[in-house]
């Protein structure tokens, strides 16, 4: 019997969750997904550290104030980052918007395109980029805005199905709904524990990945942040997973058989919505897990931002 990460590699695309080439290297993912953490993270890796001078190097010639020096940087370091892992897979890479532009629509835009020509700058084609935006409803109306413009967007920090559905009606070409954040939340919360079968992530996910199949949606469902293999392997089948190395290395270790549990075309029938603004607000407002777990992200991400730009502010 072939081991799990190869079984459920014929079932759904697997994304790797990290800005680490060298686990890239090794558990060869199709696409791949970096965030502020996860760039913090590989820029205390030595063999970023040139990436990182390299990038601030190249900031100071585009840039006149040191503020604006070292915001720059921190793209040039992701985008770099980022063009050095689409040289080894096959399909994308997605680049995240820095956090703190998650409720202005406007400077979204300004900052997606931005990356975007980085990333041309680089000889890396739009078509291989996946910008990725905080899910709040101004994040929302961006992406509409970037996909009408040919430039595809991966929603994150998805908590509700409301989210969810926004973002699939803005034609998003990627969520990324988070299971794990969404188990930390209710065991916190309720103070009891969870199977794989009655993981409120898992559940969150399944349901959403249903409606879109059943109402037509083409946006693809990536589930994400996952604490066990045992969320990963109730979502088999799911469009796409983006995991963790460490997960990665425990499915590679395991041999017993993976059974598929999502199917695009089954699925329990659900009536079609839609949200205006003051629906998706309504909606956000009586969820707290969901407006709790939104904010939490975002101010986690924008921290993680401020260290790397301090970071990087600190190579002058």
């Amino acid at each position: 019997m072939d081991n799990k990460l190869n079984q459920l590699k014929t079932m759904t695309q697997v994304v790797a969750d990290t800005g680490d080439i060298e686990a890239i290297k090794i558990f060869k993912p199709v696409d791949a997904t970096t965030n502020p953490s996860l760039l913090l993270k590989a820029s205390e890796l030595p063999h970023y550290q040139d990436l990182l001078k390299n990038a601030l190097s190249w900031a100071k010639g585009h840039a006149s104030s040191a503020k604006q020096q070292v915001s720059l940087a921190c793209d040039k370091f992701g985008v770099d980052l980022g063009t050095e892992i689409t040289g080894i897979i096959p399909g994308y890479i997605s680049t995240e918007v820095d956090a703190r532009l998650s409720f202005d629509t406007e400077a979204t835009v300004t900052k997606a395109k931005q990356i975007i020509e980085l990333y041309e700058a680089n000889g890396i084609s739009k078509d291989r980029v996946l910008i990725k935006i905080a899910s709040t409803w101004e994040g929302i109306k961006a992406a509409e805005i970037l996909q009408k413009e040919g430039i595809n967007c991966n929603l994150t920090l998805i908590f509700s199905f409301v989210q969810a559905v926004a973002a699939a009606e803005a034609n998003a070409f990627l969520i990324s709904p988070f299971v794990g954040r969404i188990l930390d939340w209710y065991k916190a919360s309720t103070g009891e524990d969870y199977t794989a079968q009655t993981d409120p992530g898992v559940l969150s996910v399944t349901k959403i990945y249903n409606y879109f199949k059943q109402h037509g949606h083409k946006t693809i469902v990536m589930g994400a942040s996952f604490r066990n293999t045992g969320e990963i392997e109730q979502l088999a089948g799911c469009d796409r997973l983006t995991i963790s190395p460490a997960l990665l290395s425990d499915l590679e270790q395991s041999t017993s058989v993976l059974e598929q549990k999502l199917f695009a075309d089954k699925y329990e029938v659900m009536e079609a919505v839609t949200f205006n603004e003051a629906d998706f607000r309504w909606a956000m407002n009586e969820d707290p897990m969901a407006t709790e777990k939104l904010a939490e992200g975002i101010r986690n991400f924008a921290k993680d931002q401020v260290k790397l730009e301090q970071k990087i502010a600190s190579l002058s």
